[in-house]
């Protein structure tokens, strides 16, 4: 059974704070399309074309036959682990401040044997699970749990490394008078935050959605308004230093195009809210996040935007909601590479049309808030960093991958 994860303790200010460190991180080109797997949520291999070997680890011509065309295919994911030992000693300032630290020897299913980051519960010689996950340093790295899981596995310390278990942490939803912000409050409620603080603008405004938010265990309100730098400013400096999980979902959408609707004041409102509502949240909350990711394991751990799948691709019946999206995107792959300075994920999660009453005119299929977030919640708790969410979102990202001007086309025309 796996060890009980100890509460999380108050923070001694008389001892000075651990600084983040990032475990190695060179890898070759090839390895970064280990990544890319990763970041998906995938266990995928290289697999050659031309004799049906499985590779690993990433390489740039066949072990086998020395052919050149590797595709990264889904693998089994079962396998056998064969010896296994553990660190007591390390010279790399990050493995020694975790020591002791678990690593094996997998024979998988697939073919290749990988050395391994072990859960605390597998057993030499047993039936292990392997997966894909992303270190501190942003890169793929392979995991191995018993077949069986063990109880309690989110408390595994070694493995919560690679990912972003909201169970006993705090947690900041941006906008909650909407149905999506409550669906989100109520999930992480669901994993085992242990705070939840919940933001809302225009306190003019009456919403149904935060009142019921208010109900919610362990959920505190908070006045939030992206669009104002004071407001921002103030809450940072409330809570900034309890923030492990920071969830962006705040959003702003109308229907139009460039040309079909010539609104500038629509178009500001959105790039308000989707870029520079990111920005103001970023400048204030980013320093403290990263700072606090060497917080052990209950420190900051990921900063969740949630995005539309516009974002990738221009839908001109949503124009300037698709650029403002788009944008946004762009500024949290810079928000990632900053943040990994301290070992803090950045996890875009990306939307198709959601059941709310801006997405009344969009056609099925839609999907369901409550759905939406418990995805978002289950994909923190996997540590995948890019999660396409709902029909609409897999098939955009999917079909962009593999021809981006068909799916422009395709939406456009």
């Amino acid at each position: 059974m796996t060890t009980k994860l100890p509460p999380p303790v108050r923070k001694d200010p008389t001892r000075r704070t651990r600084l983040p460190t990032r475990p190695p991180g060179n890898r070759s080109r090839e390895a970064h399309g280990l990544t890319a797997m990763a970041a998906a949520g995938r266990f995928a291999l290289q697999t050659c074309a031309d004799c049906g070997a499985v590779q690993y680890p990433p390489r740039q011509i066949c072990g086998r036959c020395l052919g050149d065309r590797l595709e990264w295919r889904d693998a089994a994911r079962g396998g056998t682990l064969l010896a296994e030992t553990t660190l007591a000693h390390s010279n790399d300032l990050f493995f020694r401040d975790r020591l002791p630290w678990r690593l094996g020897v997998v024979e998988a299913d697939a073919g290749p044997s990988m050395v391994a980051h072990l859960a605390e519960d597998c057993v030499a010689g047993e039936r292990v699970r392997l997966a894909l996950g992303i270190d501190r340093a942003g890169n793929a790295v392979v995991t191995a749990s018993p077949e069986t899981p063990a109880p309690n596995p989110e408390d595994d310390r070694q493995l919560r490394e690679m990912a972003f278990d909201p169970k006993d942490r705090r947690v900041l939803i941006v906008d909650g008078k909407t149905e999506l912000g409550l669906a989100l409050a109520r999930a992480f409620a669901d994993a085992g935050a242990r705070q939840i603080y919940v933001g809302h603008a225009q306190p003019w405004r009456k919403s149904p959605d935060l009142e019921a938010a208010r109900g919610i265990d362990n959920a505190t309100l908070f006045p939030l308004d992206v669009t104002d730098t004071d407001s921002v400013e103030e809450l940072a400096a409330t809570i900034g230093d309890k923030v492990e999980i920071m969830v962006n979902n705040a959003y702003h959408l109308r229907m139009g195009g460039a040309v079909g609707r010539m609104d500038l004041n629509t178009a500001h409102d959105e790039m308000a809210i989707h870029y520079h509502g990111l920005l103001r949240l970023a400048g204030h909350f980013g320093p403290v996040m990263r700072a606090r990711g060497a917080d052990g394991a209950h420190g900051a751990a990921a900063w969740v935007n949630v995005l539309s799948a516009y974002a990738w691709v221009n839908n001109p019946a949503l124009g300037t909601y698709s650029a403002s999206q788009a944008a946004a995107l762009s500024l949290s792959q810079c928000l990632r590479a900053e943040l990994a300075e301290g070992g803090v994920r950045v996890v875009n999660a990306f939307l198709g049309p959601i059941e709310d009453e801006w997405h009344q005119l969009a056609p099925p299929p839609k999907l369901d808030p409550a759905a939406a977030a418990r995805r978002i919640v289950a994909g923190l708790s996997r540590g995948v960093e890019d999660l396409p969410i709902g029909a609409v979102a897999e098939e955009i990202l999917a079909r962009w991958a593999e021809n981006p001007k068909e799916i422009e086309r395709g939406i456009g025309l």
